[in-house]
């Protein structure tokens, strides 16, 4: 039985909220290309092989905003006939791809750190090399901090991944620039590449940990378990007149969380009661998660299971 949780609830907050999270990707794609500048300047000016490899991993941010940008369009489509049940996923397809990115950008530094080592070579005004680097790092770390905070409030995989990147970006050019400054303070100048190659594994867990993440989504990771416990809680607490509660399942798929369990009630209630019952769960939970869909399948008392749980009462007893 389906009702107020499958329907779109508040469709002006739904639409703001889209138009925001695309606005924000579009900074990204923005701040991007500004920080690229700065960071292709700073190594033109220097010849830092550290100063390449950070650049080069700048190039990922233009690359994967373009991504998130389409990926949130998608994502914003209602459900359709191909699509039962919307389009939410292709996020997490974005941030997939991120991750891969991300690897693939530490490979290139990692050419570039090796031809380093080979052929150390020194740096040509370092000073002004750092300054541009350092200016482009606090850009990354200011807009990196509304991404990720924006981006949980939004519930959009794409901008809260695209934020994590950003403040790997960061650490990666702090390393950068230590580097940097050590290898002009000693004159140990393969201090440069080695540098660059240190930061290249980072990025590489970074990457990787983007990708497990998201392909955890994509395969229909339950809701975290203090979001799984308030459903149980407004379930037991609003399903009066029902007897019990079993196989609660959850889902996240970006914006929307997908929530069905089966619902037991006496032999004697009836489809009005039982119905009545189902509309006061779903839109207590509607209130409660944010986002929710939620199914009902109701069953006769005999269909009660030992793992059930007791509802219409007090969660707190």
């Amino acid at each position: 039985m389906q009702g107020t949780g499958d329907k779109v609830r508040e469709p002006c907050r739904r639409d703001i909220a889209v138009t925001t999270t695309i606005k924000l990707a579009l900074g990204s794609l923005l701040i991007g290309a500004l920080v690229l500048g700065l960071k292709v300047l700073a190594w033109w000016i220097t010849g830092s092989v550290a100063l390449l490899s950070d650049a080069l991993e700048s190039t990922v941010n233009i690359a994967t905003a373009i991504a998130a940008i389409i990926a949130i369009r998608i994502a914003s489509r209602p459900a359709d006939a191909n699509h039962p049940y919307g389009h939410h996923k292709a996020e997490y397809f974005s941030a997939v791809l991120e991750g891969v990115m991300i690897i693939l950008a530490a490979l290139l530094i990692l050419r570039e750190a090796y031809a380093g080592l080979a052929n150390p070579i020194g740096v040509e005004t370092p000073v002004l090399g750092l300054v541009l680097n350092g200016v482009a790092t606090a850009i990354n770390g200011a807009w990196a901090w509304v991404l990720i905070s924006r981006g949980k409030t939004l519930k959009s995989p794409a901008l809260v991944a695209d934020g994590r990147h950003l403040i790997t970006d960061v650490f990666t050019s702090g390393g950068v620039a230590l580097g940097l400054v050590l290898a002009v303070v000693t004159g140990w100048w393969i201090l440069d590449p080695a540098m660059a190659a240190l930061v290249a594994v980072n990025i590489l867990w970074s990457g990787s940990k983007v990708v497990k993440e998201s392909l955890s989504s994509l395969m229909d990771e339950a809701v975290p378990e203090d979001t799984l416990k308030t459903v149980q809680q407004v379930i037991i607490r609003e399903a009066g007149g029902a007897l019990e509660a079993h196989d609660v399942r959850t889902r996240q798929a970006g914006t929307v969380t997908f929530i069905d369990f089966h619902l037991v009630v006496p032999g004697e209630t009836t489809v009005f009661d039982a119905h009545e019952i189902c509309d006061r769960v779903e839109a207590a939970l509607a209130d409660a998660v944010a986002g929710a869909r939620i199914t009902i399948h109701v069953e006769p008392e005999h269909k009660t299971k030992p793992t059930g749980i007791a509802v219409g009462c007090d969660p707190a007893m």
